[in-house]
């Protein structure tokens, strides 16, 4: 912290002491509203001339810009939907005059007036009241706008909300994207459930999890890294038509499109298989993008992108082939994982053959797919809770979006055959006894909850940051997490 912020904290101190002095409680415990800024602006906006308000109006806010000119003060408020001027004068507020012009930007204040509009044409609130609801200690940053240093801000996002007004719009924007979400969901007969984030075994997804400890238990828990596995015991269980929307976890590295815990969504439904969640998808992200931006036309990181249905279909096969001069087709395993060593890519005899395939393809291909893609049909090695396809059982029926160079959704049609399951588990459980860290565990709850019998049905999960990164032209996963992972100071 520097001298000049030191002195600066000094004196706002020293100004809380002479509120207290004067009667004045800094931190109060309620303030009586009756409206707010825009509404304020919306209901007034023909007013003219000398005109005023026939009542008065009561508004809280941070005080973000303050100028005083003798017995009169501008100030500008902001609360929670935008800004408004508010005006001071000696005359009306008398005695307390004095301590309005000790007010400092920061502050937060409540005022009661009449809305009139000034001579520059600005709507206006001409204080008779005024309350200090509680006092900024520390002082705003200057010239916040221009700071280019990313990492400060997304420490003190709180900040930053405060001063960047399109920075607090992305997030409002990102609300409205959960929202019509569920609004799809709901009204198509879904219902909104939440599962454990705390799981004895690792499951649902090929990643590596975090460990914690449950005292009371004695035991080792993992944080999940995917609900896939519990909202298939619901399927199980009767339901038909499910979906989560929560915090998955992930013990991987961090870059523009990683942060080790994310919002995710799942979606289950019975007795349809992944072309039917497929035409869901489409459905479902178009429905999305029409109700908060307006259009289907969307720009990011200098591409056009238009997601107007239907969207391009290409197997991994021919992905591999045509973007990433990989031809699988006709080859055994030595022959692939040779290609993969000309390839450049490192532990290719060690790597499980799955993962190969998926390192291959996350490499040479999945940043070619700009607009709306859907690369299905994954061999059968990469996907252990996919079914088969059913006229070629080397792969499985499965489909993951690629939009802007970043997957965006992964699903299949699930897998229901308990044999064929346990089977899979068991060579996840060797890759693990190999020490692949991010191979299924041997659940064998989740096998037994199979033999009772689970109904055919696909499976979606999208990654809900992802989403909106490309909704609201974000470049970062951190630019649409309020508080992204960050590493400590020193």
């Amino acid at each position: 912290m520097t001298e000049e912020i030191n002195d600066l904290i000094k004196g706002r101190l020293q100004k809380l002491d002479e509120f207290k002095a004067a009667g004045v409680n800094p931190y109060p415990y309620t303030y009586n509203i009756t409206t707010n800024s825009k509404e304020i602006k919306d209901k007034y906006e023909k007013l003219e001339g000398h005109d005023e308000s026939p009542e008065e109006v009561s508004i809280a806010g941070r005080l973000m810009t303050k100028r005083g000119h003798g017995k009169t003060c501008f100030a500008h408020l902001q609360d929670g939907i935008g800004k408004i001027q508010i005006y001071a004068k000696q005359e009306a507020l008398a005695d307390s005059y004095e301590l309005f012009q000790k007010l400092d930007t920061g502050d937060f204040i409540g005022v009661k007036g009449k809305v009139f509009r000034t001579k520059t044409g600005e709507l206006t609130i001409r204080v008779v009241e005024w309350q200090l609801l509680a006092k900024s200690v520390h002082p705003l940053p200057e010239k916040w706008h221009g700071l280019q240093d990313k990492e400060l801000r997304y420490r003190h996002r709180y900040v930053d909300l405060m001063v960047n007004q399109e920075v607090k719009d992305l997030f409002v924007k990102r609300s409205k994207i959960v929202s019509q979400i569920r609004k799809f969901l709901e009204e198509r007969g879904f219902m909104e459930v939440e599962t454990p984030l705390l799981h004895v075994l690792q499951g649902g997804a090929a990643a590596t999890p975090f460990k914690t400890y449950h005292d009371a238990l004695s035991m080792p828990l993992f944080l999940r890294i995917a609900p896939e596995l519990y909202l298939k015991r619901l399927l199980v269980g009767g339901f038909e038509k499910v979906f989560e929307l929560g915090r998955v976890f992930r013990n991987e590295g961090m870059s523009y499109k990683h942060n080790p815990e994310y919002t995710m969504l799942e979606v289950y439904q019975a007795y349809v298989d992944y072309n039917h969640i497929m035409e869901m998808t489409e459905e479902l992200v178009t429905f999305v993008l029409k109700e908060t931006l307006g259009t289907l036309e969307v720009e990011y990181k200098g591409h056009k992108l238009n997601f107007k249905r239907p969207w391009k279909r290409i197997t991994l096969i021919d992905a591999l082939r045509e973007h990433g001069g990989v031809d699988l087709t006709g080859k055994n395993e030595g022959e692939i994982r040779e290609i993969a060593k000309k390839k450049g890519i490192e532990g290719a005899n060690e790597l499980g053959f799955g993962k190969l395939i998926n390192v291959l393809y996350d490499k040479f291909v999945e940043a070619d797919f700009i607009q709306p893609t859907f690369v299905i049909d994954h061999p059968l090695e990469t996907t252990p809770l996919a079914k088969k396809k059913r006229d070629d059982e080397n792969k499985v029926e499965r489909f993951e979006l690629i939009v802007a160079g970043m997957e965006i959704a992964n699903a299949f049609s699930e897998l229901n055959d308990p044999i064929d399951q346990r089977g899979r588990l068991e060579k996840q459980s060797n890759l693990k006894a190999a020490g692949d860290k991010e191979a299924e565990s041997m659940d064998e709850d989740f096998l037994l909850a199979l033999e009772y019998g689970m109904p055919p049905a696909g499976g979606l999960g999208i990654g809900i940051d992802r989403l909106v990164m490309i909704a609201t032209g974000a470049e970062s996963i951190r630019d649409v997490l309020l508080f992204p992972h960050m590493r400590p100071l020193g």
